[in-house]
């Protein structure tokens, strides 16, 4: 069994409102699952088009206390296990830690089992966890039972702003918390990892300034961003497409989701900085 996937967020609420958050039926039905039933120290579920293989529960509580929620959860025939720790940092902020074991990296790129997608949904769904928390609304989740992978929101600051942070390799690679390479033209590649260390870079084929901007990814189809400003907001239209339906890109889906909700942030929150914390 390979490490386990562990995950680091800063939560500017007192713990006892993270815990209320991730123990409470009705707030795991806001930020996390379409479907959720708990019953402390006995029971602990969440299941629906939200989760992954949601059919129904498969969650079995193992230890719950005020700092510790420990289930195991089976997923594609495997048991593994799930932990969320919270620590106090400070009367108003929490760090929040969450492991998880059996998550395979290769399984993630290749598609080839439901446990590659657990890094995306943990880090989406920690991403609606912090902006529930903060008084902002929920961005779209992973429906696992979709093959059409669109979603909006709305973000206040002008489009071509919005357009900009999209195109500009410093800006992304600050929002987005990882080094991205972009040449920002048709025909242009879009490197995860930077220009001079992706062998094999996406490909910019439609690019409109201001507008819109589409990126051919290859086997996990074309990523899409159109921009309509109204009001004095954007909404960001995004949408995945172009791959095969009888295995669509969930991972990937997650982690641009996840993306571009911090995008979102990044522009609306005047003292901006990560919500995630490097893992020692």
């Amino acid at each position: 069994m390979s490490e386990p996937m562990i995950l680091r967020v800063r939560l500017s609420v007192p713990l006892k409102e993270v815990h209320h958050a991730l123990t409470d039926p009705g707030e795991l039905r806001v930020w996390l699952a379409e479907h959720a039933e708990v019953d402390l120290p006995d029971r602990y579920e969440f299941w629906g088009r939200y989760t992954p293989e949601g059919d129904a529960p498969h969650q079995r509580l193992l230890h719950a206390d005020d700092h510790t929620l420990r289930f195991s959860w089976l997923l594609g025939g495997e048991e593994t296990t799930t932990e969320f720790r919270l620590e106090e940092e400070s009367g108003d902020s929490t760090i929040l830690t969450l492991s998880q074991s059996h998550f395979d990296f290769q399984e993630a790129i290749s598609g080839t089992g439901v446990r590659g997608v657990l890094q995306t949904f943990w880090g989406l769904s920690i991403a609606n966890l912090a902006d529930h928390l903060h008084g902002r609304p929920i961005g779209p989740k992973v429906d696992f039972t979709a093959t059409v992978l669109r979603g909006e929101v709305d973000i206040a600051a002008p489009a071509e702003v919005i357009f900009d942070s999209l195109t500009d390799s410093d800006k992304a690679t600050e929002w987005f918390g990882h080094p991205i390479g972009i040449e920002p033209y048709v025909g242009g590649r879009f490197a995860m990892g930077g220009l001079d260390d992706n062998p094999h870079p996406a490909k910019i084929i439609e690019l409109t300034p201001g507008r819109s901007l589409s990126v051919d990814w290859g086997p996990v189809g074309v990523v899409s961003w159109e921009l309509e400003e109204s009001g004095g907001k954007t909404r960001l239209t995004f949408v995945q497409s172009g791959f095969d339906t009888a295995n669509p890109p969930y991972a990937a889906w997650g982690g641009w989701l996840s993306g571009i909700f911090e995008l979102r942030r990044y522009h609306e929150l005047s003292d901006w900085r990560p919500i995630w914390l490097q893992v020692a």
